[in-house]
Parts: structure tokens; C-alpha cells; sequence
């Protein structure tokens, strides 16, 4: 960023004061660190280390308050965990941040226990859709891409699922990155599915996604989860963009489950790309159903001594599927785990021949807060749920998806934008990234701030 640190935090600060009582991404404004931070930066010397001439020297950003901030509770979006000791240190993605230059500034709203795909908080209150108040942001990571639609960071931290990225990255009308699973670790992070759990950015440009990202890889021994994998820089590599890549579009249920907004931004994206080629993958809704059992089952295992002692302290629709998991039959979860790897095989076969696929994030645009049904395929089905519909049977099986947002022309409301996903290979952020920046460059996406 050119500006001085200090100025950008400023600047950052003053925008948060001005939105946010509309907006409501924020549950922590970290002023006095961040002003601090920035003026070392500016300052230069051995405390601001090589972190004042980093990649990032000089970003404010922000991190869904399931991270670790010293000196704060890790709320996780729960009235329960306001009780917590504060964090003795910030998450390891917040430090790694730091290092390469960027100021953290707050702590975001979020879905409790990051179970959920709206950020309708009844804690906290809902986040509202900077593109539209009325709307929702969504979730869980819905204060993260609200904070950057609405131009009070450039960057966010959130945490993906089923979808918690890419579902208001989508909503919002930002990029979102959802690595690998395994990629960054997860370390000072409040878990939710640790079989299903990643962590990733929000930007408005790719290029600040991948420096982001890349500032953020490497190995931590505290995470278990991790994969032992190299530093991979992505930022070289983006000038690359699509030449070379074999490119399709998903069919089969992304189709189906897709309302016409939706499949209009891919078909647009595909036009872009040069491809019409339709690559279906088998059993994709079972995927889906593996992917809710393993959730509810894991994340009621994590909660259940809460559950069985103050039950009226959890959100009552987080509450209420909580404890569905802690009923559920352990043969069903051995079975959903089954699928998952079967399904996992199968889909691996697919990038034997492409090497990205295109999907849409979500079937429709934001719905109104409050909203409780949708209807999709001729049927009648549970907003908040299925908001997930195209990103589960993704994350089920781990695999790096960047979210880009589309605007819609010709439309009753032209001023909401709709996400796809750029979905690739285990490992493969590069490859994502590059054919998001190809489209970025084509004009065919972009993340303007939302005009309050």
C-alpha cells in the first residue's frame, strides 16, 4: 500500500467508525494496537523488524473472532465463551500476517461456533450485506467478507467448513480463498469440524489474496492437520493466468441446484475462458448428506459438556443441531466417512483431464435476513441450509476453490453480485489463482466497495 502505515490504519479506523452501526462486522476494534503497530512500522528498527518493508508492510486487516487475539476471548460468535480466559497469543496466521507487514485491526462477527451460513447472530446481531442492509452477509465468515465489501479492511481472516468462505465471499461480493485442507495451519484458531476445517482469506483483488496467502504457508508442528508441504509462492505465478489449463464447468447437481443468476455467472466465466466443455461428478448430493452427518457429529462431540450443562446459553438453531449430532447412530457416520473417500477417488479421476472446474458458490443471491425458505428445483428448501448446497460436496473432499464475484446485468436487482467457484486439485492454489486473475484482467470479475 503506498500510504504511510499509520495513514492506512487511520483511514481503516475512520471507515469502521463510519459503516460498521449499519454493517455490524466488527465485535472488536483493536484501536490502540493497530495505531501502535503502525506507527513501529513507520518508524522502522529492530521492533518492527522486517515486517515494515514486507509484502503486506502497511495493510489493516481483520480476523473472524474465532482467532486468537491477545488480550481478547475467543468469542467463536458465543455468548458462552465471552467467559473464556483472554488468548495469551494471537493465532499463528495472525502472527505470520504481522510478519509480513499487515496491521490487525479487529475481530469479526460470525455464525456460533461457526455453525451456520448467515451471520444471523443473536448474540451479536446479524451482519448485514453491505451491497444491500436489508440482506444477508452470510456465513459463518459473514463479518470477514463484510468488512471487505464494505472498504473497512482490504483483507480478512475467516474459516471454511462447508462453505464458510466461499458462501459470503459469493453473498458479498468478494474473493475468497479456501485452500487446500492440510495447507495453513490452524493453530490459536477455535475449532469447529476438525476433519473439515480450513482457513483462508478475503480480498478485494487476487493479487492481495495471494499475498496473503503466500505470506501465511508454511509448516507449524502444533498443527497435526498440516501437511508437510513446501512454501509454494502464488503471486509469481499469476501473470500465467488461464493459458495453458484445461477448463471446465460442473454439471449435474451444480446445475440443478442452481437458480438462473447463478448459472448465468458461470456461463459468462466459461465464455471468458474459452471453455464449454461439462464435467459431472457421481453422487454429489450424497456427498453433501456425508458432509452434514460427519458436521453434526463432530461438532456436537466438541460442544456436548456445554450442551448438557447450559443449553440455553447456545443460539437455539445451533443448539438444536448440535443435538441432533449427539443422537445420530454411529453407523451412519462410518458410512458418511466411507463416502467421502469414495467420493474423494472419484473426483480425483475428473483432473486427470481438466485442471480447473467452475462451479456457482451459491444457488441464488443474498436473501433478506430472516428469510426461511428457498425455493430451488421445484422444491421447497431451509434457507440458511442451503445456502451450502454447492460448496459441502467441495470442502467434503478438501480441495482449493477461489470464489469470484460476478455482477449481474439486466436484472431486477443488478446491484447484488453472485459467486463462483474456481475449484482445482489438491495443492493446487496456483492453478485457481491464476485463472481468477485471468478472469480479473478480462474485466469479467471485480470487488468494487459497496456504496452506503
Amino acid at each position: 500500500m503506498s500510504a504511510s502505515a499509520l495513514a492506512n490504519v487511520q483511514a481503516a479506523l475512520a471507515r469502521i467508525e463510519a459503516t460498521d452501526g449499519r454493517v455490524n462486522a466488527f465485535t472488536a476494534v483493536l484501536a490502540e494496537r493497530a495505531l501502535a503497530r503502525a506507527a513501529a512500522l513507520d518508524a522502522g528498527g529492530p521492533e518492527a523488524g522486517k515486517a515494515a518493508t514486507g509484502p503486506l508492510a502497511g495493510m489493516p486487516f481483520a480476523v473472524k473472532n474465532l482467532f486468537d487475539l491477545q488480550g481478547l476471548p475467543t468469542l467463536a460468535g458465543s455468548k458462552i465463551e465471552r467467559e473464556a480466559k483472554p488468548a495469551p497469543r494471537d493465532a499463528v496466521l495472525v502472527r505470520r500476517l504481522e510478519a509480513a507487514g499487515a496491521v490487525c485491526v479487529g475481530a469479526l462477527n460470525m455464525d456460533e461456533y461457526a455453525y451456520g451460513f448467515t451471520t444471523e447472530n443473536s448474540h451479536y446481531g446479524p451482519t448485514r450485506n453491505p451491497h444491500d442492509l436489508a440482506r444477508i452477509a452470510g456465513g459463518s465468515s459473514g463479518g470477514s467478507a463484510a468488512a471487505v465489501a464494505a472498504g473497512q479492511v482490504p483483507l480478512a481472516l475467516g474459516s471454511d467448513t462447508n462453505g464458510s468462505i466461499r458462501v459470503p465471499a459469493s453473498l458479498c461480493g468478494v474473493f475468497g480463498l479456501k485452500p487446500t485442507f492440510g495447507r495453513l495451519p490452524r493453530t490459536g484458531s477455535y475449532p469447529f469440524v476438525a476433519s473439515l476445517d480450513h482457513l483462508g482469506p478475503f480480498a478485494r483483488s487476487v493479487r492481495d489474496l495471494a499475498l496473503a496467502y503466500d505470506a501465511m504457508q508454511g509448516a507449524d508442528a502444533d498443527d497435526a492437520a498440516q501437511a508437510p508441504r513446501p512454501i509454494e509462492p502464488t503471486l509469481p505465478l499469476l501473470e500465467r493466468g488461464a493459458e495453458g489449463l484445461r477448463i471446465g464447468v460442473l454439471g449435474g447437481w451444480f446445475r440443478r441446484m442452481a437458480l438462473p443468476e447463478a448459472l448465468a455467472a458461470v456461463d459468462r466465466m466459461a465464455a471468458a475462458l474459452g471453455t464449454d466443455r461439462i464435467v459431472e461428478w457421481p453422487e454429489v448430493d450424497r456427498a453433501r448428506t456425508a458432509a452434514f452427518l460427519i458436521t453434526n457429529v463432530e461438532g456436537a462431540a466438541l460442544h456436548l459438556p456445554d450442551l448438557k450443562k447450559r443449553a440455553a446459553d447456545f443460539e437455539p438453531l445451533s443448539r438444536d443441531r448440535f443435538l441432533a449430532g449427539a443422537l445420530l447412530p454411529a453407523a451412519w457416520v462410518v458410512q458418511a466417512q466411507r463416502l467421502r473417500h469414495w467420493f474423494a477417488r472419484q473426483v480425483a479421476k475428473s483432473f486427470e483431464t481438466v485442471d480447473v472446474l467452475l462451479a456457482p458458490a451459491t444457488p441464488c443471491v443474498a436473501p433478506e435476513i430472516g428469510t426461511e425458505w428457498l425455493e430451488i428445483a421445484g422444491q421447497r428448501l431451509p434457507a440458511r441450509a442451503s445456502m451450502g448446497l454447492l460448496t459441502q460436496p467441495v470442502s467434503c473432499i478438501g480441495l482449493p476453490v477461489v470464489t469470484v464475484p460476478r455482477w449481474r446485468t439486466n436484472a431486477a436487482l443488478p446491484h447484488l453480485p453472485i459467486g463462483v467457484q474456481v475449484i482445482a486439485a489438491p495443492w493446487r492454489e496456483d492453478l485457481a489463482l491464476r485463472v481468477a486473475h485471468a478472469l480479473e484482467c478480462q474485466a469479467v470479475t471485480h470487488a468494487p466497495v459497496a456504496q452506503l
